[in-house]
């Protein structure tokens, strides 16, 4: 066996078969040596169909297996995660591009996922109870699994953020279909096989490669419960569109981040710097949650932009698997590495001051360094999210026009308050308009022990982490009259009712 890649030929996995597709329709390449092609096949909608179809078919046994064996079966899952780790991570770096520590740590991630999800702190949220419903009637509420649910994976963490959607969506007995982001269909089949190996039932998780084709296939199929999405925010857009009429659908959006970092006055200026540099370009600036937007006050802006540039630039670019301690791979994709690079000219062109250039390497490579634009300031109108080491810095003189600065997006991810300032924290607390709040420390990275998402075009608050618990479920009310007696309301006469049903 390889120590990256699938162990078998380009397949789906569908119904607990592999089912192969060849071709090379899509492609996925080695973005540090672009040649290198790690998975070639071509999908097929009848794939996505199939699939669905054998979810749906899985889905009431699944159901009925009850909780324990489910989690059960979950914790096998996490075993074989475990167990293959090494090849999963070596995977992501060599299709996507991360370091190699970057994507152990994510493959580590999966296995935490199941321990999280089993913990009572996270089932609470969907733990059934009972209530007096008066009148003599007992009124309880469980929780019921919605059915076949589609997860549309991205590429930045294309183990982790799925992940994290079909491990609760399975335990409280739902089906699966998956579909990897088309940039990342080895890490898809890769996955595809750990479950295969943990022994979930044949139809309960199903994987599809594609593109925007079997995605379109997948969110507007009749027979799919949920949709589970992580990506940009047009992709969202047209999942919803898709589902216009079908306001019952379960459909969680999850559509990244123009995130804000305020310094203020009195931040401790290197745990500011640290935090803002790695904030910016850890995953070479691709994660949703990273730092495109600075807001610094006035009086520190030049100690802090000095000491931040000067960090920046000792930066390491090189593969992920280089043996130094690699701070950035390449970004995924020739087209991401000119959209940064397009974004720093159209900054520069409408005036803003180049601090710290974000520049192609002359080497084999999507590679590129990190990049700073001051601007004049931050608007709705020109914001945008550019998935890739570039940064943006404004100055400001007073908090209100921090916050405002800081709301001036569309997107309501996350944003994070440098400042030894209560009163600061607790006016960022009240007024910033996003899911995730973070203070004396980076806007990259969240916890899987608390929920996820974002407001605007970061999400539909739906969010994930800990409240992914909610996404495969619904509440089931009922009420029960152990009495067996009934009054008869006024205006009826008590002489049409019959005589009531006595036991023998």
């Amino acid at each position: 066996m390889s120590a990256f890649g699938p162990a078998r030929a380009p397949s789906d996995f569908i119904g607990g078969c592999w089912v192969g597709v060849p071709g090379d329709a899509v492609q996925s390449r080695d973005p540090s040596v672009p040649d290198r092609v790690i998975w070639s096949g071509t999908p097929q909608v009848q794939h996505a169909h199939d699939a669905v179809a054998a979810a749906r078919g899985a889905f009431v046994a699944w159901r009925s297996l009850g909780f324990d064996a489910r989690a059960a079966l979950l914790r096998r899952f996490a075993e074989s995660c475990g167990k293959h780790a090494e090849r999963l991570a070596q995977t992501i770096t060599a299709e996507m591009g991360k370091t190699l520590a970057e994507s152990r740590a994510e493959a580590k991630l999966l296995q935490d996922k199941v321990a999280i999800t089993l913990e009572p702190a996270t089932l609470a949220r969907v733990k059934g109870f009972e209530v007096d419903a008066g009148a003599g009637k007992r009124g309880a509420c469980e929780f019921r699994p919605l059915g076949v649910m589609a997860v549309i994976g991205p590429f930045n963490f294309p183990a982790h953020l799925p992940n994290g959607h079909w491990v609760p969506a399975l335990l409280l007995g739902n089906t699966v279909v998956f579909k990897p982001s088309d940039r990342t269909p080895a890490v898809g089949q890769v996955i595809a096989e750990i479950a295969g190996e943990a022994g979930f039932p044949a139809g309960v998780f199903n994987v599809v490669q594609g593109g925007s084709e079997i995605a379109s296939a997948l969110v507007a199929h009749d027979d799919i419960d949920g949709i589970l999405f992580t990506g940009s925010f047009p992709v969202g857009r047209r999942i919803v569109e898709a589902n216009l009429d079908r306001p019952g659908r379960m459909i969680a959006l999850e559509m990244g981040g123009s995130n804000a970092a305020i310094v203020w006055s009195d931040a401790d200026l290197r745990r500011a710097v640290i935090e803002c540099v790695r904030g910016a370009y850890v995953t070479t600036g691709q994660r949703c949650t990273c730092t495109r937007r600075i807001i610094v006050h006035e009086s520190i802006v030049e100690r802090f932009v000095t000491a931040f540039c000067k960090l920046a630039s000792t930066a390491i670019v090189a593969p992920g698997t280089d043996p130094e301690p690699v701070f950035m791979g390449p970004v995924v994709a020739e087209s991401a590495r000119a959209a940064v690079l397009e974004r720093q000219a159209t900054l520069a062109r409408q005036g803003g001051r180049v601090l710290l250039e974000a520049t192609a390497f002359d080497r084999p490579g999507w590679f590129l360094g990190p990049g700073l634009v001051q601007v004049e300031r931050f608007s709705r109108a020109s914001d945008c999210e550019t998935f890739g080491p570039l940064a943006q810095l404004s100055v400001v003189t007073s908090l209100d026009a921090a916050i405002e600065q800081a709301n001036a997006s569309d997107f309501g991810l996350v944003a994070s308050v440098f400042t030894g300032d209560q009163r600061i924290w607790n006016a960022s607390v009240d007024q910033l308009r996003v899911g995730c709040l973070n203070w004396n420390t980076g806007t990259a990275g969240a916890s899987s022990k608390l929920p996820f998402g974002g407001l605007g075009r970061s999400g539909n608050l739906r969010p994930a982490g800990s409240f992914a618990v909610d996404l495969g479920v619904y509440p089931l009310a009922t009420m029960v009259d152990p009495t067996q007696a009934s009054t008869i309301p006024g205006g009826l006469l008590e002489a049409s009712a019959p005589s009531p049903v006595r036991a023998p």
